[in-house]
């Protein structure tokens, strides 16, 4: 237990769980089942996790990342230094990660470094008599331009994190920007976004990182308006993962394709010089007859407009509204309920009786196959 208390106090919080496992086995001596007892899962899951480590150790900042922490827990036999002479010093003293890093300083790091190498031809290079590690960009015309340097420590630390990867070993190591770097930069700016504005998706990072948020104007009758959308994904799509007590889909197939159809006529309706357009008076009575494209109607095809305004004028007010602005402006449903006046949870049962209309229109028009665009 005792040996046990001492891994754990000695490495620090940031570590990722599969680097701390293999510490406490390699350094500690711990075995893979008591890691197991102590994780409260299988000694195999552990196992894996210490392979995996074991198997990253080619790349030069982890393996100097794991030596430092390893000399940290105060054993050091390390495979990078155990075959050394006792009384060789090492050419450039390397700092120790738990002192100097903490969460905040790799956050801040990150969100500086990160968005230099998600950058196209962006890399991280570093040699072993680099005290820092360099981003560099290759320009257009063939030269290459210094972005951001960056401390040791904290490459090593992004390396950890499986941030980043050597692309190209060798005596300039070089280094690009995973997935897992790209999802935890977005994750960092919609956390850092979310403090500075006060918003509610500082409670939600992880579900940040998928998100890609837009703005769009529109036009209704208190006038244009810009809206914040997730470009990512629709309301539709988010009610379609759901499911009712019965555990049944909320949305059927059917429904979120009927909803993607309209999406889809929509956005190729906008194309042209004028994005923002007033869709909102094929709801109004005036314009519900005919659609005359001479009359300051939207530019672009001609075919995907009359599609969305014949579905729009079959909805008719209300429905029409809720499949709008879900569907095509992508505002959540709670603010689609806020902005038509309805009470809390009643937009995805409108929104379904909606989009259940709207299916009913397409097979009526144009049958099982839909329409081919252009």
């Amino acid at each position: 237990m005792q040996t046990e208390l001492r891994a754990i106090s000695t490495l620090p919080a940031w570590l990722p769980e599969a680097v701390r496992l293999y510490l406490d086995h390699t350094e500690e001596g711990l075995s893979l089942r008591a890691l197991a007892r102590r994780e409260g899962c299988h000694a195999s899951t552990v196992m894996r996790h210490v392979r995996r480590c074991e198997s990253r150790r080619d790349d030069p900042l982890v393996d100097e990342a794991l030596a430092a922490l390893g000399r940290a827990q105060g054993r050091g036999h390390s495979p990078a230094t155990k075959d050394s002479p006792d009384m060789t010093a090492p050419i450039r003293p390397e700092p120790s990660l738990s002192a100097m890093l903490d969460e905040a300083t790799i956050a801040r790091e990150a969100r500086r470094i990160l968005r230099r190498l998600a950058e196209p031809q962006s890399v991280l290079a570093i040699a072993p008599d680099m005290e820092k590690a360099a981003v560099l960009r290759s320009l257009p015309d063939g030269s290459t331009a210094r972005m951001a340097v960056v401390e040791r420590s904290v490459a090593q630390a992004f390396a950890l994190k499986d941030w980043i990867a050597c692309r190209k070993p060798g005596r300039i190591a070089t280094y690009e920007i995973t997935a897992a770097g790209r999802s935890a930069l977005k994750r960092l700016i919609e956390a850092e976004d979310a403090t500075r504005h006060g918003m509610a998706e500082a409670a939600t990072p992880f579900a940040g990182q998928h998100r890609d948020w837009a703005e769009r104007e529109i036009r209704d009758e208190d006038g244009p308006r810009r809206v914040r959308y997730n470009a990512a994904e629709s309301p539709v799509a988010v009610l379609g993962r759901r499911r009712d007590k019965d555990g049944k889909p909320f949305l059927s197939a059917e429904l979120v394709e009927a909803a993607e159809r309209l999406r889809e006529d929509f956005e190729l309706a906008q194309m042209g010089p004028r994005v923002a357009q007033n869709w909102d008076r094929f709801l109004t009575g005036a314009d519900r007859g005919s659609f005359r494209p001479e009359s300051g109607g939207a530019e672009g095809p001609r075919q995907a407009r009359e599609r969305v305004a014949s579905a729009l004028r079959d909805l008719g007010p209300g429905l029409g509204d809720m499949v709008l602005r879900c569907c095509c402006f992508l505002e959540g449903l709670e603010a689609a309920e806020r902005r038509m006046g309805w009470s809390a949870r009643s937009g995805k049962i409108v929104l379904r009786i909606a989009l259940q209309r709207l299916r009913r229109h397409y097979d009526e028009t144009y049958g099982r196959s839909r329409p081919l665009i252009g």
